[in-house]
């Protein structure tokens, strides 16, 4: 018979970074995290929009930031889109590059309705999340062999 996990007390602990925000609609709020153990802060709609079955949509966020170098801005739907709404980020994730930050580069967030239904999405409504990645770069180099013996993949480990 196993034991169980023990209880251990843990504390997020994290690094502030200070980000150049500027939003389009001050009458909104700035992006903010629900809850001291959040990772991702919650990005709120610009403009209400209907997503019609099958259908791709850009939903603009409300914000322009300037991601600082070694990061990236990844975006995601709050966990509870698609169950709720029948919402999926078209592309998986969104990434925010760092040189997308100028004066038409609102982020939006790009969805596709997979139900039946039109989708109604409302001004002011958190649909999706950013979280902000540490990146590095490749220096890449190139190789004439690799290793003979292949791990497999697609469900090779079971």
């Amino acid at each position: 018979m196993s034991k169980p996990f023990p209880i251990l007390a843990c504390k997020l602990t994290s690094i502030s970074i200070k980000i150049p925000i500027k939003r389009i609609d001050k009458s909104l709020p700035l992006p903010r995290y629900e809850t001291a153990g959040s990772v991702g802060f919650d990005l709120f709609c610009r403009k209400g929009a209907v997503v019609k079955p099958k259908e791709i949509k850009l939903i603009p966020a409300n914000i322009i930031v300037k991601t600082p170098p070694g990061y990236m801005l990844l975006l995601a739907l709050r966990s509870s889109t698609p169950a709720k709404r029948g919402l999926m980020l078209a592309n998986g994730i969104g990434v925010i590059d760092q040189d997308y930050s100028g004066l038409k580069d609102e982020i939006k967030i790009q969805v596709y309705n997979f139900s039946k239904n039109r989708v109604k999405v409302e001004r002011g409504e958190r649909i999706a999340q950013g979280i902000f990645v540490k990146v590095g770069k490749a220096d890449w180099q190139e190789i004439k062999k690799t290793t003979p013996h292949s791990r497999g993949g697609f469900g090779s480990t079971g």
